[in-house]
C-alpha cells in the first residue's frame, strides 16, 4: 500500500499522544506513524500495548532537544506531518521544578521547529505539503472571572511556569510561520480526561485514591472551574485541524463541559459507590474529600469558546461529561493492573521488555 503521509508524533507514549496514535492507526491505514518519546515519568509504552512495529508504525526513543537526532529523523523518514504533544505538563511540578519545563517545552519546541525548517524549506524537499501542528493549552490565556470565554484572539496571560513555557512555545511556533513561512498550526485545548491518563491528574488520582481508601485532596474551596474534554474528541479534532486547518491559524478545542473541581470529584465518588459498592468503612466515598491549602497562582476558571473550529472545520465534541466520565471510570475499573503498574513504577520496565 502506498504511504500517503509520514507523520511524526512527539510524546506519543503520553496520555493524549497514545490515544491519538491509536486513533490514527485505526483510521489512517495509509499513513506511516513515527512515535517519538523520551519515556520520562509520564511516557508509558504500556499505553500502546498491542501496537507493534510495522510498515505503518515505528517507535523511536529520543529527546526532542537532541538536534542531531531530530534532523536525522526528518531526513530518514521524510517526515511531512508533525503533531507535537511532547511537553512537561503538570502545573504542580512546574512550581516545584520549573527548569525541566523551560528545557522541554521551549528548547524542545525550538529544536523541532529548526529540524522542520531545515528539512521542508530546503531546496531538496520533494515530499508532500508539510504541516507542523503544535498542541498547546488554554492555560496560556490566564484566568477568567465568572463570565466570558477564551477565544483564538484572547491575549496570553500565563500564571504558572508551565503555562508560561507553553505560551513561549506558542509564540515560537507563530514566529516561525511569520518569519520563515513554516507551515504551522496551533491548537489550544481545555482539560482532557479519559483512558491512560497519568495518575497525578485530578480524575485518575481521584479514582485511585477512592479505590484504595485514601484522602481525596481538593485545593482551596473546590470551586475552581475547568472545561472538560474527552480525549477521543480532542484527538478527532486534531486530525481535522491537521488535514483541513488553515496554515498559520490557531484553533481552540473545548468540550463545552464547565465543571467545578468539587463537582467532578463527587461525581466520580458517586459512580464508584454505585458500580463497586461502598468501601469497607461503609461510608460513601465523598467522605474521603479533604480540602487542602490552595496551589500557588491557581487560576480560578478556564472556559473555551470552540465556535471557531465548528464554523471553520465542522468539528464539535460528541461526548458529554456525564458520558465521558462513565466511560473513563469503566476503563480504569477494567484496567486496574495498568493503574497499579503506574503507581508502583513497574511500567518503566516495559520498554526493556519490548526493546531490550
Amino acid at each position: 500500500m502506498e504511504t500517503k503521509r509520514r507523520i511524526l508524533v512527539t510524546g506519543g507514549c503520553g496520555f493524549i499522544g497514545a490515544n491519538f496514535i491509536r486513533l490514527l492507526l485505526a483510521q489512517k491505514s495509509d499513513w506511516r506513524v513515527i512515535n517519538l518519546d523520551k519515556l520520562t515519568y509520564a511516557g508509558n509504552l504500556q499505553n500502546l500495548e498491542g501496537v507493534t512495529e510495522s510498515e505503518q508504525y515505528r517507535f523511536v526513543k529520543a529527546d526532542i532537544c537532541d538536534a542531531d537526532v531530530m534532523e536525522a529523523l526528518f531526513v530518514e523518514e521524510q517526515i511531512d506531518f508533525v503533531v507535537h504533544f511532547a511537553a512537561e505538563s503538570h502545573v504542580d511540578r512546574s512550581i516545584s521544578g520549573p527548569a525541566a519545563f523551560i528545557q522541554t517545552n521551549i528548547v524542545g519546541t525550538f529544536t523541532l521547529l529548526e529540524a522542520a525548517r531545515k528539512s521542508w524549506l530546503s531546496g531538496s524537499w520533494r515530499g508532500n505539503d508539510p504541516r507542523f501542528l503544535h498542541v498547546s493549552t488554554d492555560e496560556v490565556f490566564g484566568s477568567l472571572g465568572d463570565t466570558g470565554m477564551f477565544t483564538e484572539t484572547t491575549p496570553f496571560d500565563p500564571r504558572s511556569p508551565y503555562s508560561a513555557s507553553k505560551a513561549s512555545s506558542d509564540h515560537l511556533v507563530n514566529a516561525y510561520f511569520h518569519t520563515y513561512d513554516l507551515p504551522i498550526l496551533i491548537t489550544n485545548c481545555s482539560n482532557n480526561y479519559g483512558p491512560y491518563q497519568f495518575p497525578e491528574k485530578l480524575i485518575p488520582l481521584v479514582f485511585h485514591n477512592s479505590m484504595t481508601g485514601k484522602e481525596l485532596p481538593i485545593y482551596g474551596d473546590g470551586k475552581y472551574v475547568r472545561d472538560w474534554l474527552y480525549v477521543k474528541d480532542h484527538c478527532e479534532a486534531i486530525v481535522e485541524v491537521l488535514v483541513k486547518g488553515k496554515i498559520g491559524q490557531s484553533y481552540n478545542i473545548g468540550g463545552n463541559n464547565e465543571k467545578q473541581n468539587l463537582e467532578v470529584v463527587t461525581l466520580i465518588c458517586d459512580i464508584l459507590d454505585k458500580k463497586t459498592g461502598l468501601p469497607a468503612s461503609g461510608a460513601p466515598r465523598r467522605e474521603l474529600i479533604t480540602f487542602v491549602k490552595d496551589r500557588l497562582g491557581h487560576d480560578r476558571r478556564y472556559a473555551i469558546d470552540a465556535s471557531f473550529i465548528k464554523e471553520q472545520l465542522g468539528w464539535e465534541p460528541k461526548v458529554t461529561f456525564e458520558e465521558g466520565i462513565e466511560k473513563t471510570v469503566d476503563w480504569y475499573l477494567a484496567n486496574q493492573d495498568w493503574v497499579g503498574s503506574v503507581i508502583d513504577g513497574t511500567y518503566q520496565k516495559y520498554y526493556e521488555k519490548m526493546y531490550g
